[in-house]
């Protein structure tokens, strides 16, 4: 059954009753699902799916421009940070949230881009930056078809054994390989100079200086923007909707002749893609690739993050990782506001991330994107019943 054909339209005093009882269920199950038109009611954007987003990237570029410009360095470099772990956390929400397969194993994917980026960079003449980028995407979207073959057969805990083994293992590659990969000390990245044409820009728009921090901001708003366009749709298309299924009803999806492991396969093949690029953008952020940044608690952030967000959302995703850049240097601080030595203050901010994500698991069980959309498509889920109801002549 379709949305446009849920129960909350039927008439009658039988019909209205059910609305009511079903109106949780149907706001539920709406909710869990990313599609803009879930929520009903007007909407200013365009009708088709691609002018819609082609609307939104246009805003989206609009503001990332306005936002690193007025901010100051320190800032511009917190969100190119959000940058890389907002294009890895979007992958990693059409894998889980969107498909159901659990992974642990997202950061030693973006260590497959991230090294990617810094051996290329090691030339005495790199090739242009959005080249580089697309091989690590490429390189990182290798590395996961192969693992998303060896776990197409593989569910719930055993699928996030496996991807946590290769958390666990891959990074230590560049160990064994110390010669090439650097050993535990890494590979320092040269980023690219800002090119002319960029300083032309920010003097044009204004007229404040074109800094290497400010340009790989920027490098990461753009791939960031263009991740989550495509992204958004291919949520949207055919693939996003076999992809739902398979997570949804496995049976009644193989009964519908779709392959379960091959769509699996290729959840994870884009999931991984992401996860590349968002490696290749933090090696350039943090001019560092090495073993000590690809650890387990990377692949466990990202997790946190779509899960505070909101699974299956990439609006979710996108402020998820906010959360995690911005809340520990902002407990931080606060902790040496209120009379704390840097040590405990530093300490103090997991601690708060935690009690965050133990309090929104309480009380926002299904994210922060997911419980506003659930309580407001309850909301009208009563006003439809209601307005069945009062047209019924109850």
């Amino acid at each position: 059954m379709s949305e446009s054909q849920t129960p909350l339209s039927t008439s009658g005093p039988d019909g209205a009753g059910k609305a009511t009882d079903d109106a949780p269920a149907k706001a539920t199950a709406a909710a869990n699902a990313p599609s803009a038109q879930a929520t009903g009611g007007r909407s200013f954007l365009p009708k088709s799916t691609l002018l819609r987003h082609l609307t939104v990237v246009l805003l989206a570029v609009v503001g990332a421009v306005i936002l690193l410009e007025i901010t100051d360095p320190f800032t511009n470099s917190q969100l190119a940070t959000l940058s890389y772990y907002a294009i890895a956390a979007g992958g990693l929400t059409v894998l889980t949230g969107l498909n159901g397969q659990i992974s642990l194993g997202h950061g030693a994917l973006m260590a497959v881009g991230a090294y990617t980026t810094a051996l290329f960079l090691q030339a005495e003449e790199p090739i242009a930056l959005p080249l580089i980028l697309l091989v690590a995407t490429v390189t990182a979207t290798v590395v996961g078809a192969l693992v998303g073959v060896a776990a197409a057969r593989l569910h719930g805990p055993y699928l996030a054994g496996a991807t946590l083994a290769l958390a666990v293992g891959l990074p230590g590659l560049a160990i064994y390989f110390h010669d090439t990969l650097g050993g535990e000390q890494g590979i320092r990245v040269r980023a690219p100079r800002p090119p002319e044409s960029f300083e032309t820009f920010i003097g044009w728009v204004s007229g404040n200086s074109a800094t290497g921090t400010k340009w790989l901001a920027y490098v990461g708003a753009i791939c960031l923007i263009l991740t989550y366009f495509l992204l958004a749709n291919l949520v949207r298309s055919r693939i996003g909707r076999t992809w739902r299924a398979v997570r949804d009803q496995e049976v009644a999806a193989e009964l519908a002749g779709i392959n379960l492991g091959a769509w699996r396969v290729l959840a994870f093949i884009v999931s991984a893609a992401a996860a590349g690029l968002a490696g290749g953008v933090l090696a350039l952020v943090v001019r560092l690739a090495a073993p000590s940044g690809f650890t387990l608690v990377l692949s466990l952030a990202l997790l946190t993050a779509i899960v505070l967000g909101g699974l299956g959302s990439l609006l979710g995703a996108l402020l998820g990782s906010a959360l995690l850049v911005f809340l520990p240097p902002f407990v931080t601080n606060l902790g040496t506001d209120f009379g704390l030595n840097n040590t405990e203050a530093a300490q103090l901010a997991p601690f708060v991330y935690g009690v965050v994500l133990i309090v929104a698991m309480i009380f926002a069980p299904a994210g922060f994107v997911g419980t506003i959309r659930l309580r407001w498509l309850t909301y009208r889920a009563k006003q439809r019943a209601a307005a069945a109801r009062a047209s019924s002549g109850r």
